[in-house]
C-alpha cells in the first residue's frame, strides 16, 4: 500500500513538473523574441527540447525526426508567428493581447492536443500543422526566392501526410506522403506568384495568408476521401460530397468576395 502512495505521488509530481514546463516554454520563447528580437535564441531553445529525438542509435535518428515533424513544425511556427506580430511598434496593447492568445493556445497544443495518440487527435494535428506551417512560410518569406518556398511548402506536405497516414495501416505510406508533399509543393509555388494575405483586425502587421485556409480545406477533402477508399475500397460520393461542397464553397468566397479587400504581396 506505501509502494503504491509513493508511485501515484511520483505520478502526480512528474505531471505538474511536465505541465509547468510546457507553459514555461511557451512564455519564454516569448520572453526571448520581446529581449532579443531575433527568433534563433527560440528556435535553438525549441531544438534543445527536442533532445529525446536524438537520444537513440544513429540508425533511428531519421524515423524519430520524420515521427516529430508535425510536431517541430508547430513549434517553429508559433515562434515565427510570435517574431512577426512583435515587430511593428503600433498597437502595442493590440499586439499584447494576440500574444497571449498565442500563448495560451500553444499551451493548450502542448498539454492536451500534440500528447493525444488517438486518429481523430492525429488528423487534428496534422491539419494545425499544415495551417500554421503554410501560414508561417508566408510569413516570413516575403522577399525570398521560389526554391525555398516550395521546399518548405513540400516539407509540411509530405509531413502531414505522414502523420496521418502512420494512423493507418498503410502500405504505401511513403509514396503517398511524397505525392502530398509534392501537391503543396505545387500550390504553394502558385500562391509564390500571385500571394493573397488578409489582414487580422487586433494585429495590422500579421498578414493570414489565403493559400493556408485553401490548402486546409482541400487536405481536408483528400483525407475525406483517402479515409473513404481504406475502408470501402472505393471513394464513396456520401463520404467526400459534403466535405468537397464545403471546401468548394470556401474557396469560392475566398476567390470571389474577399479579393478585393485583401492585399497582395
Amino acid at each position: 500500500m506505501e509502494f503504491l502512495k509513493i508511485v501515484k505521488r511520483r505520478s502526480f509530481l512528474n505531471e505538474l513538473l511536465y505541465v509547468a514546463l510546457n507553459i514555461g516554454m511557451a512564455i519564454a520563447i516569448l520572453v526571448i523574441i520581446k529581449v532579443t528580437g531575433s527568433i534563433f535564441p527560440a528556435l535553438i531553445l525549441v531544438l534543445l527540447s527536442k533532445w529525446r529525438v536524438l537520444a537513440v542509435r544513429t540508425r533511428f535518428w531519421v524515423a524519430n525526426i520524420q515521427a516529430n515533424l508535425v510536431s517541430i513544425i508547430v513549434d517553429f511556427s508559433y515562434i515565427i508567428i510570435l517574431y512577426e506580430s512583435s515587430l511593428s511598434s503600433v498597437n502595442t496593447i493590440q499586439n499584447f493581447i494576440f500574444q497571449a492568445i498565442l500563448v495560451i493556445v500553444y499551451i493548450l497544443w502542448l498539454l492536451f492536443l500534440r500528447p493525444q495518440s488517438k486518429r481523430k487527435y492525429i488528423i487534428a494535428q496534422a491539419g494545425v500543422a499544415l495551417f500554421v506551417g503554410i501560414t508561417a512560410i508566408y510569413a516570413i518569406s516575403f522577399g525570398w526566392i521560389a526554391s525555398p518556398v516550395v521546399i518548405l511548402c513540400w516539407l509540411v506536405g509530405y509531413a502531414t501526410a505522414r502523420h496521418v497516414l502512420g494512423s493507418y495501416d498503410e502500405d504505401h505510406m511513403l509514396f503517398l506522403s511524397l505525392t502530398w508533399g509534392l501537391a503543396v509543393a505545387e500550390l504553394g509555388w502558385l500562391a509564390y506568384h500571385w500571394t493573397v494575405a488578409y489582414r487580422l483586425p487586433i494585429v495590422t502587421n500579421l498578414l493570414l495568408p489565403q493559400i493556408s485556409i485553401v490548402m486546409l480545406c482541400i487536405g481536408f477533402v483528400v483525407y475525406k476521401a483517402y479515409d473513404s477508399f481504406f475502408h470501402h475500397k472505393k471513394i464513396r460520393l456520401g463520404d467526400v460530397i459534403l466535405p468537397l461542397l464545403f471546401t468548394i464553397s470556401i474557396i469560392s468566397v475566398l476567390l470571389l468576395a474577399f479579393n478585393g479587400v485583401s492585399t497582395n504581396i
